[in-house]
């Protein structure tokens, strides 16, 4: 496949995070939550597109550092134009964890996780976000409602 090809793949699939949020980390992608978000961010960093959205940081590093996937490789793949379904199905070939109920209580661990049981850093830097992006009214019980509250999806 040629370079210019790849390209107009990558661009094709990937999301102006300027313009629209990557999908919830509550989707799963390859069985893993938190995986289709950083898939949106790794494709629209190739491809131009993050806006405010990081690629390879904290959430995507709860991902790679359960997985055993490393955030190059996971790039490599993404940045040959890979869809959604070859990501999944490369994601279960790499990942370190296999068996499907630690999977799962991974996957439970993260969707059901408070502010408080998270590392200080993140902790930290939640306090001014969580202020600053997430609206007044609505309380936060699950880091993942952070993202899902401030992109109106709750």
């Amino acid at each position: 496949m040629s370079t210019i090809s790849i390209e107009n793949k990558l661009s094709a699939l990937a999301k102006d995070l300027s313009k629209a949020p990557p999908r919830s980390p509550r989707e799963t992608l390859g069985g893993y939550v938190i995986a289709a978000r950083t898939l949106d961010k790794c494709r629209a960093m190739l491809n131009g597109t993050q806006g405010d959205y990081n690629f390879g940081q904290y959430m995507d590093n709860l991902f790679f550092s359960f997985s055993g996937i490393s955030a190059t490789a996971f790039k490599a793949y993404v940045a040959t134009g890979a869809t959604d379904e070859e990501v999944a199905d490369w994601i279960r070939l790499n990942a370190r964890q296999s068996d499907p109920i630690e999977v799962v209580k991974w996957n439970n661990q993260c969707r059901y996780s408070t502010p408080k049981e998270m590392p200080e850093p993140f902790q930290l830097f939640m306090e001014d976000y969580i202020a600053q992006n997430v609206p007044k009214h609505r309380p936060v019980y699950h880091v993942f409602d952070i993202f899902d509250l401030e992109e109106n999806r709750l």
